[in-house]
């Protein structure tokens, strides 16, 4: 499956499966609030249970758009980037402290 039509598949049955229930709650008098608290927690419950394969073909399609440009030059500078920050971020949370107060 393409990647545009495994999200335009995977988009419109997950807004079916909202909207489906919500107009039904809205023909039978329930307030618009509660129509879609309801209508959205039957779509969640709804795409779990059968929208699997679909989500699955987005996924997909999400990683191969993310990776399909890119060279080994790419991986290491964005691995060497987020090396550095998470060392800054460990030197970010031991200068809260002075070393005299982190001996004690």
């Amino acid at each position: 499956m393409k990647s545009r039509s495994a999200w335009l598949v995977y988009v419109v049955l997950r807004l079916v499966f909202f909207v489906v229930p919500f107009a039904a709650l809205m023909l039978i008098g329930w307030t618009w609030w509660l129509s879609a608290i309801v209508a959205t927690l039957a779509a969640v419950s709804l795409s779990v249970i059968f929208l699997n394969r679909q989500r699955s073909a987005a996924s997909e399609s999400i990683y191969a758009w993310r990776t399909k440009e890119r060279t080994e030059d790419d991986v290491i500078e964005d691995e060497a980037v987020d090396a550095a920050e998470s060392g800054a971020a460990d030197d970010t949370s031991d200068s809260a402290h002075p070393p005299a107060a982190r001996e004690q």
